[in-house]
């Protein structure tokens, strides 16, 4: 539904995108990691023909992009950053407007055929949540409620494929349960879809295949069950840590008070071990590394490199690494250059 090949995004000095190569499968639930600042949103709009690309190609639904745009977005819905809206009126007028904007509505062999907008209208108001507020002005409208009517924007047209960045911004923690299940729903009756964010628990709930994006590069790219797998070594929780660490000796990789990862697959035999020599065993089980633990491998910074006379070398990249975030650090430079784009 969705590859890229050597995609490059400059501005001017700043490399925010840096040759990458994105593949999205029919039925997925994309999940695209990022610290804010790493080329998420750049990558978004290159996608949707907002923004063009320095280098590399776009395919989207087996077109390119931008080139046949005018076939492809109709069959695409699409929330990026913060939805806009006329304040002064109703989110049921917004949307349409909308949807009067777009012409009439294609048929497909999903059945939209060409319903009456009022209907289409209700329905998507439902969906998101806002039926009971759909004929206030937006003005009114909190942020969460905001995002939501971005939200039924994109649902208009029971588009094939969604692409939402930071699609749950603003919502509390009950709106942001709504929305995921609303989301499996529709990926449940086929639809694809690709979403941008920064919150990894969330990426871990809903999505099916993850991408990392760490200053403009795709440094992760997997099935999140594959990611998911067991490492081959044993997770042990035992109140003899001292004793068990000193009996395993070298297989023992890691130790944290009572938590004990030992090398090897097989719980069973580390238990027989432990056990026979009268070590206390409270918990053991196979090692599956979590999503968070495996963005923060992928995003380590490179340790310093010594010379032989004892000088060290940093290696300096074009995006400044001026805050640390979830993903390690915060491209700010290349985040002002996309928020001034």
């Amino acid at each position: 539904m969705i590859t890229t090949s050597a995609l490059t995004k400059r501005y001017g000095p700043v490399l925010a995108v840096d040759r990458i190569d994105l593949d999205v499968r029919a039925g997925d639930i994309y999940g695209f990691l990022g610290a804010n600042g790493s080329g998420k949103t750049t990558t978004v709009r290159m996608l949707l023909g907002l923004v063009l690309a320095t280098s590399g190609t776009i395919t989207v639904q087996d077109r390119p992009m931008p080139k046949h745009a005018a076939q492809v977005l109709p069959e695409v819905g699409a929330l990026i950053e913060g939805p806009a809206a006329y304040g002064h009126l109703s989110g049921r007028t917004n949307l349409t407007l909308l949807d009067a904007a777009g012409g009439a509505p294609r048929v497909s062999a999903r059945g939209s055929g060409r319903p009456d907008r009022a209907r289409r209208i209700e329905a998507v108001l439902e969906q998101v949540g806002l039926a009971d507020v759909g004929r206030r002005p937006v003005r009114t409208y909190s942020l969460g409620m905001r995002q939501r009517l971005g939200l039924a924007g994109a649902l208009l047209r029971r588009p094939r494929m969604l692409i939402l960045d930071e699609p749950t911004n603003g919502l509390d923690p009950q709106g942001i349960r709504e929305i995921r299940e609303l989301l499996l729903a529709l990926n449940r009756d086929g639809t694809t879809i690709f979403l941008s964010s920064h919150l990894l628990a969330e990426v871990e709930q809903l999505c099916t295949r993850v991408g990392v994006l760490d200053r403009g590069r795709l440094v992760v790219q997997d099935d999140l069950g594959r990611l998911h797998a067991p490492t081959g070594n044993t997770v042990v929780i035992t109140p003899d840590a001292a004793p068990a660490r000193a009996l395993l000796g070298s297989r023992v990789l890691r130790v944290a008070g009572d938590r004990l990862v030992v090398h090897g697959a097989d719980p069973a035999a580390v238990n027989a071990v432990l056990v026979g020599a009268g070590v206390r065993v409270r918990e053991l089980v196979a090692e599956r590394r979590t999503l968070e633990e495996v963005v923060m491998a992928a995003t380590a910074p490179a340790p310093a490199v010594v010379d032989r006379h004892g000088n060290t070398d940093v290696q300096v990249t074009t995006d400044a690494q001026v805050t640390t975030g979830p993903f390690g650090r915060s491209a700010d430079t290349v985040e002002r250059r996309e928020e001034a784009s």
